[in-house]
């Protein structure tokens, strides 16, 4: 069993008007990925908030490295990285001038920041591009300088908020297979937020689902998806009190998106269609169409909270936990 990275208990947070989190509890295996899923004001950004010591708990404990965050903040902060959901490099800086900002922050020596700056710039791919005014980069490439900047200290655990949200789909894909490699080659544990199912099943060795400042469920994607108990079909139908019919044929409905369009589970998709249309024509329900789909986390999302999650982004508090963590790290 690997060592835990992150150990988390009985974490709340309570500000005036609401509980923004409501007794959570979790551990991340040393150089594991692990992720917390849900919709924007679920807590995810106040826990990693709490988690670089940003902001104290009202209560609850957290380990991070077997270091008590809570009365040893300044040894957490030297051992940790972050990248916000905003942007946050300097655009009328250089690349290399912006990781050296955040190589001078960290406290790297004299001596091997310049080193430390080249090598990291490399790996990224923008070795390039370094000299250049970080306003003339992609999207992309804004994202792989905040991970080079969070990089340069060499951290035990990096933080990513948000990481892929607002790129394309090649650069997401792109974003994803560095954090893999960065995790492998590095040596680094991560924790990120996401409300994105794909970024979640894709990186992600452990998922903790939130909703509502509560923890619902934590294990590995797969096994959260085969807690559906089996496929997912989508039925759409005209005629009315269809769902009716459907539960008094036995069958699960799980969803109803809107009028005349239900989602049911069936152990097997592919063979239940046949029976189920036939079952449905006897009992005089005119199907207009049927689709076929494996469990996906958004149907674990929905089994676990009822709701599904609506996508966003809250960029004001992911700017102040940037402006924050860079000045208790001067």
């Amino acid at each position: 069993m690997n060592d835990k990275a992150v150990v988390v208990k009985g974490l709340t947070k309570i500000f005036p008007r609401v509980k923004a989190v409501d007794d959570v509890s979790f551990t991340v295996d040393e150089k594991g990925i692990f992720g917390l899923l849900g919709p924007n004001g679920a807590g995810k950004t106040t826990i990693i908030r709490m988690l670089l010591t940003l902001t104290k708990p009202t209560s609850g404990g957290i380990d991070i490295f077997g270091i008590n965050a809570l009365s040893h903040a300044a040894r957490v902060r030297q051992i940790t990285g972050y990248v916000p959901q905003g942007v946050s490099v300097d655009g009328e800086l250089s690349g290399y001038e912006n990781v050296a900002m955040y190589s001078r922050l960290y406290g790297v020596p004299g001596s091997e920041r310049g080193q430390r700056i080249r090598d990291i710039l490399r790996y990224l791919g923008l070795q390039n591009r370094a000299g250049d005014l970080t306003d003339t980069y992609s999207g992309g490439m804004m994202r792989r300088l905040e991970i080079a900047q969070a990089l340069v200290n060499r951290p035990k655990i990096l933080f990513l908020d948000e990481p892929s949200i607002g790129l394309d789909p090649a650069a997401q894909m792109a974003l994803w297979e560095l954090i893999r490699r960065a995790r492998d080659e590095f040596d680094v544990t991560i924790l990120l937020t996401t409300h994105d199912m794909n970024e979640a099943d894709i990186l992600c060795d452990r998922i903790g689902i939130m909703n509502r400042g509560k923890l619902i469920v934590t294990d590995e994607p797969s096994r959260l998806k085969s807690t559906m108990g089996g496929d997912v079909l989508t039925i759409s139908s005209t005629t009315p009190c269809c769902a009716d019919k459907l539960k008094e044929l036995g069958y699960s409905v799980t969803s109803n998106f809107t009028e005349g369009q239900f989602d049911i589970l069936v152990s097997n998709g592919e063979r239940s269609i046949p029976h189920l249309l036939e079952s449905l024509n006897e009992a005089g329900v005119k199907v207009q169409s049927v689709s076929i789909k494996k469990p996906t986390l958004d149907d674990v999302f929905l089994k676990y909270t009822g709701t599904r999650i609506e996508e966003g982004s809250s960029w004001d508090e992911t700017r102040q936990v940037r402006r924050t963590f860079r000045r208790l790290t001067e």
